[in-house]
């Protein structure tokens, strides 16, 4: 799904991320769509930090208790499972409006790192729509999902539970 130009060009109202670059000819995962090292990862999401729309994604505390609870291995067999279902077919169902803004922290993160649809990871992740994601790709995309959900879970610590009486 093409989404139009990108970067400045794109002018105003051209989509949520119009004036911010993204893709891979603004260094989109410096060393291309497979690359995971932490340092590609860690800017990617800071570019996607500088999009008004991408940043204005949070975890809600309920969100942010689920995660804990389930446990960061649990929250990436659901990243790869819901990516896999959702954006890996080569033209997936609904394509652009098949990610809910609520109900996993999955489906925020998505929204937030712009792999919410096969549109948007082709324009920030430079991964052309058209077929089906590689193991590759999707394990790039399960990562960088992975550190934004990293990163709202470690901007907002778990609170203390409360001291329970002992009993004598």
């Amino acid at each position: 799904m093409s989404r139009g130009p990108v970067g400045p060009e794109a002018g105003v109202g051209a989509g949520p991320d119009a004036g911010v670059e993204a893709g891979p000819e603004a260094g989109v995962g410096a060393g291309g769509p497979a690359d995971r090292r932490p340092e590609a990862v860690a800017a990617t999401l800071a570019r996607l930090r500088r999009s008004t729309f991408r940043s204005r994604f949070h975890l809600s505390a309920s969100d942010r208790d689920y995660a804990r609870a389930k446990g960061r291995q649990t929250i990436v067999d659901h990243a790869r499972d819901l990516l896999r279902g959702r954006i890996g077919a080569a033209a997936p169902h609904n394509d652009g409006r098949q990610t809910p803004m609520r109900g996993h922290p999955v489906f925020i993160a998505q929204h937030a790192t712009a792999t919410c649809c096969r549109g948007c990871v082709a324009k920030w992740h430079g991964i052309a729509a058209g077929h089906q994601l590689t193991d590759v790709e999707l394990d790039r995309l399960v990562e960088i999902v992975m550190a934004w959900i990293d990163t709202e879970l470690t901007a907002h610590p778990a609170s203390p539970t409360p001291d329970h009486p002992t009993s004598d």
